[in-house]
């Protein structure tokens, strides 16, 4: 059974249908993370679980508690739910210190101890909890929400973009010690976020919301390697979709003869490579000759990015698939290491490792 079931969830504003039948099931302990472009429902949806609004229609259940039923609806502060938003949402007028204990009751045994031990769970000397939110930087007034929000002990934690106002490195490091906290804890959470790598690395399990719905759920390895469709895979990271015909457990592709993940037969389909699955081997245009079963390809732009280096190759010969012409003469855009990245000009030789995903 479920820790979390939520069913048929419709949620209107007027004429906008912010949600439109949502599906999804949480398991106890795990993290979950919900993804997807702006306005998609996202948020909606963190709000009807949070029981700051109620659905038009369907079921949240948690922990066998019936939270939503259509317009009835168990008050938010009854629900035992903890809720992290992305601008930490800190008391400007009360101490780190009373941020943190503001749901506890201030006559409660071993108050001041429990901040304390929360201060330090979350990574803060006690010397910060007599300071005010604006004394603190991004990263520790997101630690002391976090804090405030494990103080009263939730079922359930609900992060609402929380890591997107800090820096690169801060948001990494802020993320991973998140992650470990809850686990610890074994509070079952969820993510809502618009950044995949973050939701990727994040969760165990990943929803894709798309018009107020599901568009698919789950593993983050899955919904990576086999998205359903091709705005999966692109919303996911970079994606090179080609065209192909299928059979044999084979795609016959503009980038030649690639395995692929199903054993159908299909005279016109589209697969899809990640840009990672493309290798790539200096060369020469002498070193073409006499190899017509390989493919080869010019470095034709070249950004350099410190550790990376996006580069666009131009293929230079292809294998003539059904409907070849649709990648035309429009380059692959690949990332490599900065370091050792072919430079415009160069010749190189293209191989693929892995198998391609051919979309449904």
């Amino acid at each position: 059974m479920s820790f979390l079931e939520i069913s048929g969830l419709h949620k209107r504003y007027g004429p906008v249908a912010a949600l439109a039948g949502v599906d999804l099931d949480v398991a106890s302990g795990s993290r979950t993370a919900i993804v997807g472009p702006s306005g998609c429902g996202k948020t909606t949806l963190l709000r009807l679980i949070a029981g700051f609004e109620a659905p038009d229609q369907g079921r949240i259940v948690l922990d066998g508690q019936v939270l939503a039923n259509g317009g009835a609806a168990v008050p938010a502060h009854r629900r035992g739910i903890g809720v992290v938003a992305q601008d930490g949402a800190l008391f400007p007028h009360l101490t780190i210190g009373d941020n943190i204990g503001f749901g506890m009751g201030r006559g409660e045994d071993k108050r001041t101890e429990r901040i304390v031990e929360l201060a330090y769970i979350v990574g803060l000397d006690k010397a910060i909890l007599k300071r005010r939110p604006h004394e603190l930087s991004g990263g520790q007034q997101q630690r002391v929400a976090l804090a405030r929000a494990m103080a009263m002990k939730p079922r359930l934690m609900l992060l609402d973009e929380p890591f997107s106002a800090l820096d690169t490195g801060l948001r990494a490091s802020m993320r991973k010690a998140v992650a470990e906290l809850l686990e610890a804890a074994g509070i079952t959470t969820i993510l809502v976020t618009h950044d995949q790598a973050e939701a990727l690395s994040f969760a165990g399990q990943v929803a894709v919301m798309r018009d107020g719905k599901f568009s698919q759920v789950g593993t983050p390895r899955d919904l990576y390697l086999k998205p359903k469709d091709r705005m999966i895979a692109e919303f996911l990271g970079d994606a090179i979709i080609l065209p192909a015909s299928i059979s044999g457990g084979f795609a016959n592709s503009p980038l030649g003869r690639i395995a692929v993940d199903t054993n159908d037969s299909r005279d016109v389909a589209r697969i899809m490579l990640r840009p990672e699955q493309i290798g790539l081997k200096r060369t020469s245009r002498e070193g073409m000759s006499g190899t017509p079963d390989m493919l080869f390809g010019e470095v034709t732009e070249s950004e350099f990015a410190g550790s990376t280096c996006t580069i666009a190759v131009r293929l230079l010969n292809n294998f003539d698939p059904p409907d070849a012409a649709a990648i035309g003469n429009t380059p692959l855009i690949l990332r490599k290491p900065g370091m050792d990245a072919p430079a415009v000009g160069e010749i190189v030789r293209l191989t693929v490792s892995g198998k391609a995903h051919v979309f449904v």
